[in-house]
């Protein structure tokens, strides 16, 4: 971008948004933005105090950042512009007082709500008593679609952290109507919204690879569910809490979790899968700590979801239908070193698999199982294949932590041209996450 405003394009990256999303909100054409980010054209002074709003920078910073620049000159940027991840952690650029502000600004609206959760439930209150409140009750019922397509749009989306601008607005929302409501039952139904959130907001960091926001997130959403006796969402958001324990090989605690998991999904409703799903990660967490007999118990439990009629998935912050028991299977395999059974499990499921963030998962875990057995091609052949997917994702948390845990195998093939080769796309991958 020689001669043009790249720290302006940068900032608005660093935030999460889009081109057209931020022309959105501040009620411009998408072409009027690139025209501003280009050199072409000014903002005008009427909306420049929104632009200083949405970026969250002063007056005086955005004079900065409208300012024409060489590429010589963006070598030490006024305001930082690193490597966006969520819009709560960042790499590249070192970590600057505007990302700890975003990373604030995420914590300080969970604790506020979670606050707020205690304080306007009063003991023994029934939930059943709307109190003649229909602004609220159609206040809920506004939040509780927006929490419904929120977890759409995170499902569908490539670039995960883009979900993070509307995550942190619906929050806001939520905050603003949890000091404002009277009955008990729009308290009761709040904070199963609120959980939803928390667990959304936990996903995106967890996607981003910051495991220890993730898990502030879970928390949250632990304690909304709890609040709510929601036993579903709670179970649900105790098995999330779980992955971050298993992601950084904790398997005993991650066991421990689990298993309090299992006991309150025990409580939820039978319709519901959540039973099942605490089961399969159970399964992963067992084959962690080389326990087969468990393993191949909690796999049995979670299988039975093929064997269920009429049950009911609502997606979102429950999205497991028994769909991927073959990924399950092939993972728990895998780390109990069945290679011959993995293969197997991780073939099958490759054959159903349409999301690439899912293929990616899937041929990491076949590229380890390649190095497992020295077959050299085929280790570069499935890791290839998945370092191509990871770039699509535009989001390369997930599958890049799983590829960087096989990369560091590498280290005695690296004299080898290709290995060295596909090491370097590895490292670049995860440096971009």
């Amino acid at each position: 971008m020689a001669g043009k405003r790249r720290r302006l394009a940068d900032r608005r990256k660093a935030l999460g948004y889009s081109q057209e999303f931020f022309a959105d909100r501040l009620g411009i054409d998408r072409t009027t933005a690139g025209r501003w980010e280009l050199g072409k054209t000014e903002p005008c002074p009427y909306i420049r105090p929104k632009i200083c709003d949405l970026l969250k920078v002063t007056p005086g910073e955005l004079d900065d950042l409208l300012v024409l620049r060489e590429e010589s000159e963006e070598t030490t940027p006024t305001i930082s512009t690193p490597v966006v991840v969520g819009q709560i952690v960042t790499k590249g650029q070192p970590a600057g007082e505007g990302d700890d502000m975003y990373r604030r600004e995420l914590l300080r609206l969970l604790s506020v709500a979670g606050t707020l959760m205690v304080l306007s439930s009063p003991a023994n209150a029934d939930v059943q008593d709307w109190a003649g409140q229909s602004d609220e009750a159609d206040d809920i019922e506004q939040h509780v679609l927006l929490s419904t397509h929120l977890w759409q749009v995170f499902a569908l989306s490539k670039s995960k952290r883009l979900v993070y601008p509307l995550v942190h607005d619906q929050l806001k929302l939520l905050v603003k109507h949890m000091n404002q409501v009277h009955s008990a039952r729009a308290r009761h139904q709040l904070c199963i919204v609120a959980c939803d959130l928390f667990q959304l907001a936990g996903e995106i960091c967890f996607d981003s690879n910051r495991y220890t926001d993730a898990a502030y997130c879970y928390t949250m959403a632990v304690n909304a569910g709890r609040e709510a006796r929601c036993y579903d969402r709670w179970a649900c958001a105790l098995t999330r809490q779980a992955f971050v324990n298993l992601y950084d090989h904790e398997y005993p605690y991650a066991t421990a979790v689990l298993s309090v998991a299992a006991r309150i999904a025990k409580q939820g409703d039978s319709q519901l899968l959540t039973r099942h799903w605490v089961a399969a990660v159970q399964a992963e967490a067992y084959a962690g700590e080389c326990d087969r007999t468990a393993c191949e118990r909690a796999l049995g439990l979670a299988d039975d979801v093929l064997d269920l009629p009429g049950f009911v998935s609502p997606g979102g912050w429950l999205r497991f239908d028994g769909s991927r028991m073959a990924d399950q299977r092939g993972t728990c395999y895998l780390t109990l070193g069945r290679t011959d059974l993995a293969e197997a499990s991780l073939l099958a499921a490759l054959s159903q698999a349409t999301s690439l963030r899912r293929r990616g998962s899937l041929l990491t875990d076949l590229a380890a199982i390649g190095l497992q057995r020295r077959d050299l091609d085929r280790f570069l052949h499935y890791a290839g294949d998945a370092v191509d997917l990871a770039e699509q994702t535009q989001s390369a948390g997930y599958v890049g932590r799983k590829l960087h845990g096989v990369q560091k195998q590498l280290q005695p093939l690296l004299s080898d041209s290709r290995v060295a080769q596909l090491n370097d796309r590895i490292t670049s991958l995860s440096a971009s996450a």
